[in-house]
């Protein structure tokens, strides 16, 4: 490949995801044009057909898989047709079905080479189960497609990066699932991302699982007895590991520039900074304005990056959707996938 060729897969087919990969597309036709990047999107070109018609954008041409290699621009990989109509905000096996094709396809693809990473709209948990493939999420269906154990979800949105040590599990289940052993390949998998994006000496915090970290014990132990000698390991190595700080001021320090990225305990603890700093909403009508955000998944044998935000079926259709998130996605993607020192991402704020 003469250069990066991201294949975008559309997730659920009766949420967002059409729009804003074809709102992508019409937004970085310049630098397609340039040939910085290609687009291939992955999905049924019978639902972008109706995204476009909603849109007034025509989508890209449907290529054969063969073409890819040759390929500039966009263009539109087709999914197996699905076995029912697909109706925009609707739940139903078919989408969850397509959405799982999609994936499934790109994956294979990154893994034989043929294309440089992968980039996902928003899939339905729900209508994946429906379809039979039962999986949390993006998540842990690209592990299982991959082969691998122990990959690792970080959310950024500019330099405000959490990595996580559990996400879709239940409150309860996390002081067991928050092994030394868990935490040690979540700082290992966090440090080795940001040196890939040229931060040579990285900064990580790792938040306490309990209020005031334990408060010497009076609100549990976890964080004296498994995090605290965990740190005290890495700090010896030389790596500039701190924690365990207490979760209601590590991400204000994270802000402050304090720290390269933040280590999560679990799903909500990390969540909520990341979509508070990424998502604004108009105040006057409880519009959404913008949606920022991506979501990152480390420890996979190919590069995968996602918007930061679900299948919004309550405005699919209505061409309202927004694309920013998808395009930060696109662009974390290819920062990955530069080697260091060379100038993929040049004039791109994270």
């Amino acid at each position: 490949m003469t250069h990066p060729v991201l294949a975008i897969t559309l997730g659920d087919p009766a949420g967002i995801g059409p729009e804003i990969a074809l709102k992508a597309v019409a937004q970085m036709k310049g630098r397609l044009a340039a040939k910085e990047l290609a687009l291939l999107l992955v999905g049924d070109p019978g639902v972008l057909a109706r995204a476009g018609a909603a849109l007034d954008l025509v989508p890209p041409p449907v290529i054969a898989e063969a073409d890819i290699p040759g390929l500039a621009g966009a263009a539109v990989l087709s999914t197996p047709p699905p076995g029912s109509e697909i109706r925009w905000g609707e739940l139903s096996a078919a989408a969850g079905e397509q959405a799982y094709q999609a994936v499934a396809i790109a994956t294979r693809m990154a893994l034989e080479g043929q294309i440089t990473g992968i980039v996902t709209a928003p899939l339905n948990k729900e209508a994946l189960h429906l379809a039979g493939h039962d999986f949390a999420g993006h998540t842990e269906l690209l592990a299982s497609l991959t082969g691998m154990t122990g990959s690792v979800m970080m959310l950024a949105h500019g330099p405000f990066r959490v990595s996580h040590v559990t996400t879709h599990c239940a409150l309860e289940e996390v002081p067991g699932k928050a092994t030394a052993q868990r935490i040690a390949r979540v700082i290992d998998l966090t440090l080795a991302t940001l040196r890939k994006m040229g931060i040579d000496h990285p900064r990580i915090a790792v938040a306490a699982l309990n209020p005031h970290a334990g408060e010497g014990g009076i609100f549990g132990r976890h964080d004296i007895d498994v995090t605290e000698p965990l740190v005290k390991q890495y700090v010896a190595q030389g790596e500039r590991v701190a924690g365990p700080v207490p979760g209601d001021t590590v991400f204000v320090k994270l802000r402050a520039g304090d720290y390269d990225a933040v280590v999560a305990m679990y799903h909500d603890q990390g969540h909520i900074p990341v979509k508070l700093l990424g998502f604004s909403v108009d105040p006057a009508t409880g519009r959404w304005l913008a949606l920022s955000g991506v979501n990152v998944t480390l420890g996979l044998p190919v590069i995968r990056t996602s918007v930061d935000h679900g299948t919004a079926f309550d405005i699919a259709g209505q061409g309202i959707a927004d694309a920013t998130s998808l395009i930060e996605a696109i662009d974390y993607a290819l920062q990955l996938a530069a080697p260091k020192g060379t100038s993929a991402t040049d004039g791109v704020v994270f």
